[in-house]
């Protein structure tokens, strides 16, 4: 016999909602899920949405912002996930928020570090051609690690040991929750230092001791990896055992297989430049002693090569006599062809009074023949200006005002050419042969 229907309650939609939401909250209010992670979104709000999925089931997952998230949420990793399940009434759907999550065995960890290795060597961040070279003798070593461990003290113990330097420590997690972005600070930090800054080491140090894979994370995180890239400074990394291999190592400098080994390679020992410079010393004594020997033996047979002062002079005196009975015979032959010559060129010079004499005898000739020219071209020029002036004169006003005409003009002696103009100038002048007159109007 079914119960009657009609003595169920009637429920809205958002009661039914909310009471499987408070099932579903009090049945699994803490579960672990383990699946493989599909269809991840990273929302701009911070919000991280994705699936988590086996063979035959999905579960919709949420992870809300602020939500610790050590590693970057891909698809096809298979993690464990922590939290709680609920359900959004909006789109009638249950739901897995995410509390806490973690990859799912060791496998699943490699296989993520090897996606992301080969997504940084294709961009070229473990080139060679990048990598930078590490000071032979720096002044100052920065060292990025546990301020608390034995990794600090093995380092500061083997610099003194070889070579003392000045060693700065910028202290960080090495492992866990928020230890990478500590280590992206520190690098960061210590390359924004100027040039000349006393704390800018010459090289650093990142360093830790051994430890698991997941211990190990931190160094294989993505923002550490392209921060240790883009350093400036040198970078040696010496994290975990001598097995060990993190990304940070592709993208360093040099990797060193120990903490210990790190501080060998980052100074010299001083013992060993000692010898050297003792070795160096020694060589440069020899081969100043022999380079002295050699000298000496060339000023021995450059010396039994020489001869005497009085020898060389009297070399010299003998041989200025054979110059002086050779030369002789030549300066009087020099001298005799010389007054020959002078002879000669005395003969054929004519005295100067005759020279004088002939000079002006030619200028009295010129003077002769240019007087009658000179007085036909002034006489010439002389008719030509006289028949200007007639003309000129001809041509004058003045013979017209001798005939009976007179020139009419303003008081400034403008020619005034109508009558209209005269009635209009205030006084008239008239110019006659024998003057001006003047009139006002």
């Amino acid at each position: 016999m079914q119960p009657a229907q009609n003595n169920l309650p009637v429920l809205t939609v958002s009661e039914l909602s909310g009471g499987i939401k408070r099932a579903l909250e009090s049945n699994f209010s803490y579960v672990r899920v383990r699946g493989e992670l599909s269809r991840v979104t990273h929302h701009r709000n911070g919000h991280i949405y994705t699936d988590l999925k086996d063979d035959s089931a999905v579960i919709n997952t949420v992870a809300w912002r602020g939500t610790a998230v050590p590693f970057k949420l891909e698809e096809g990793l298979e993690v464990i996930v922590t939290g709680r399940v609920s359900s959004f009434p909006g789109m009638s759907r249950y739901q897995l928020i995410i509390e806490s999550i973690e990859l799912a065995g060791l496998g699943a960890i490699l296989k993520m570090l090897e996606d992301r290795r080969k997504k940084l060597a294709a961009e070229g961040l473990f080139d060679e051609e990048r990598k930078k070279t590490i000071p032979h003798f720096p002044h100052r070593i920065g060292v990025i690690t546990s301020p608390t461990g034995a990794v600090i003290r093995d380092i500061i113990h083997r610099v003194t040991e070889r070579f003392p330097l000045h060693i700065i420590l910028w202290p960080v997690a090495v492992q866990g929750e928020g230890a990478a972005a500590q280590i992206v600070a520190a690098l960061n930090g210590f390359n924004v230092l100027a040039a000349d800054h006393p704390l800018r080491p010459d090289v650093l140090i990142l360093a830790r001791g051994g430890g698991s894979v997941e211990d190990l994370m931190p160094f294989n995180d993505e923002a550490v990896v392209r921060a240790v890239a883009a350093s400036a400074i040198p970078i040696i990394t010496a994290v975990g055992h001598e097995t060990d291999t993190t990304l940070v190592d592709y993208a360093s400098d040099l990797r060193a297989p120990t903490p210990t080994g790190a501080a060998e390679k980052a100074t010299p020992v001083r013992t060993d430049l000692m010898q050297s410079l003792r070795q160096i010393a020694e060589r440069k004594h020899i081969s100043l002693r022999r380079a002295l020997e050699a000298v000496r033996l060339r000023l021995r047979h450059s010396d039994s090569a020489l001869l005497h002062p009085r020898r060389r002079l009297e070399q010299f005196m003998q041989r200025l006599d054979d110059l002086s009975v050779r030369f002789e015979p030549l300066l009087a032959r020099w001298l005799m062809q010389r007054g020959q010559t002078l002879t000669q060129l005395s003969a054929r010079l004519r005295p100067p009074v005759e020279r004088f004499a002939n000079a002006r005898d030619n200028l009295a000739q010129r003077y002769a023949r240019l007087t009658p020219a000179l007085q036909n071209r002034l006489n010439r020029a002389q008719q030509h200006l006289e028949s200007r002036a007639a003309l000129l004169e001809s041509y004058s006003y003045k013979n017209t005002l001798a005939r009976g005409y007179a020139l009419v003009m303003t008081e400034q002696g403008e020619i005034i050419k109508s009558v209209a103009d005269a009635r209009n100038q205030p006084v008239i002048q008239i110019q006659f042969a024998d003057g001006i007159a003047a009139f006002k109007n």
